[in-house]
């Protein structure tokens, strides 16, 4: 039986099979079809009006609320999605007189960022990986502040508004993949106890029965392969591209083009890559140059305190949560990295956990759930922790003082 349905801003073909015991239905979210597990495709059942995350429903917000910031179209997807952000504040005038690279081998980076090297700009983007909800929902919550100083609950975040004011310029890139989000047929999954294997599906890929691509093993193939009968997950663009981990020295995706054109116009100070992908709400150590390591060592502790003393981490402990060295070794050379050696910024993944799932217990048994709710602060926190830390720290002219300024 073929039958056609329209739900939300997805066009869906669906046709219901058998793979394995699996009731299995065909969507068709942009120009590939895929066979997914009809299972899958529930939506929870009490979704709170916070929680905003397709691409229809971040567009309508911009087009509604933004009326502080001036939206802009600053790139096109694969797809032919328009990839949008939102500015505040005065840019930059005037340009340097070198490269970045130029700047480090001239060892002042005032001469790669301009006559305006202090100013203090900071970048946000949420959904480079289409099928992580959590930082959409966030991101557009960020923006609800930054327009009333509330989030979409109604709960003031005064901090936040203080340091937004504080700072020279504020960017924020709702969806930066929308072409893997289009992909992701769902707003907001049941939560289904410890069984993550929905949301990685959604997330990272998998096949007609249900059993996962996964992680990392969806990043051995880019561009993915559409003519297999997998379901690539959010991670890629429609053409295929994971652009986490774009080919960055060679010709490039338009997403991760418009991102780097803009960065290099920008010269943004501090860039937040908000993902999800952890049990407790945690900062990878990114890829950057040596001098940019005690600066992040330096804003982990603060958000990370701050996550801590608000009840979201696995301990009360301050002093062990927040110690930088327990994060692990360095991320790999990806996108923060590519970023960082392009324009000078720290470029920093922030992980939140999955409202789909509870990834570990506690000492009587009992599942750690992190509510919706739990997400929400969570992700503000880490914006509010991070233009603060901007504000007081002034910026990458402050954290690495040029040959000149001695």
């Amino acid at each position: 039986m073929i039958r056609l349905t329209l739900v939300a801003s997805f066009f869906f073909m669906f046709f219901l099979s058998s793979v394995e015991s699996q009731t299995t239905t065909w969507i068709k979210p942009g120009i590939h079809c895929f066979e997914v597990p009809t299972e899958y495709l529930k939506e929870r059942d009490s979704i709170p009006d916070f929680w905003l995350t397709t691409n229809a429903e971040v567009n309508d917000f911009l087009d509604a609320n933004i009326r502080r910031g001036e939206v802009r179209q600053i790139g096109t997807s694969a797809g032919g999605r328009p990839i949008r952000a939102v500015f505040y504040g005065t840019p930059r005038e005037g340009e340097g007189t070198t490269t970045y690279s130029g700047s480090l081998g001239f060892q002042d980076v005032r001469a790669y960022r301009g006559p305006d090297h202090e100013n203090t700009v900071f970048l946000a983007m949420a959904s480079v990986h289409g099928g992580e909800l959590e930082p959409i929902m966030g991101i557009v919550n960020f923006l609800s502040v930054l327009e009333t100083g509330k989030d979409l609950r109604g709960k003031a975040w005064p901090e936040i508004e203080q340091f937004f004011h504080e700072i020279d310029r504020l960017i924020v890139i709702p969806i930066m993949n929308p072409d893997g989000r289009n992909r992701v047929p769902i707003r907001m999954t049941p939560f289904r106890g410890m069984n993550y294997k929905v949301n990685e599906y959604w997330n990272t890929g998998g096949n007609p029965d249900g059993t996962l691509i996964g992680w990392p093993d969806i990043k051995e193939y880019i561009p993915f392969d559409f003519t297999t009968n997998q379901f690539p997950g959010g991670y890629s663009n429609e053409a295929g591209v994971n652009i986490q981990h774009d080919d960055f020295f060679n010709v490039m995706q338009p997403e991760t083009r418009a991102l780097f054109d803009l960065c290099d116009i920008e010269k943004p100070d501090l860039i937040l890559n908000m993902h999800t992908g952890a049990v407790f709400p945690k900062m990878l150590k990114p890829f950057t140059e040596v001098e940019l390591r005690p600066v992040f060592d330096q804003l982990y502790k603060r958000i990370l305190t701050a996550w801590t003393k608000a009840g979201l981490e696995r301990t009360d402990n301050v002093e062990l949560e927040s110690d930088p060295e327990g994060v692990g070794s360095y991320s790999p050379f990806g996108l923060d990295g590519a970023l960082s050696f392009h324009c000078g910024a720290l470029s920093a993944v922030i992980e939140s956990p999955n409202h789909g799932f509870a990834s570990v217990r506690d000492e009587h048994g009992d599942m750690i759930i992190m509510t919706p709710d739990m997400l929400l602060d969570a992700q503000l926190i880490g914006y509010r922790e991070s233009l603060q830390f901007l504000r007081d720290t002034g910026g990458r002219s402050q954290w690495t003082p040029g040959k000149n300024s001695r």
